[in-house]
């Protein structure tokens, strides 16, 4: 089994993390309703996913 020769240090341990940083997501507007949403996903406003209806988005009518 392999052993390391020397301690590593603090620096060099916490460098090796520094570059792991959330991104900003990426916003688009949709084509249909003109919604803020993530790319390649369907709208959940409209519906609506590359011109085409993929489902029926549930309004607070429906859940009563």
């Amino acid at each position: 089994m392999a052993v390391p020769k020397r301690k590593t240090s603090k620096s060099r341990t916490n460098s090796r993390f520094a570059n792991w940083k959330a991104k900003k997501v990426n916003l688009v507007e949709c084509p249909q309703c003109h919604a803020l949403i993530k790319q390649h996903t369907a709208c959940p406003k409209c519906g609506y996913y590359n011109g085409e209806q993929v489902f029926v988005p549930k309004t607070k009518e429906d859940k009563e």
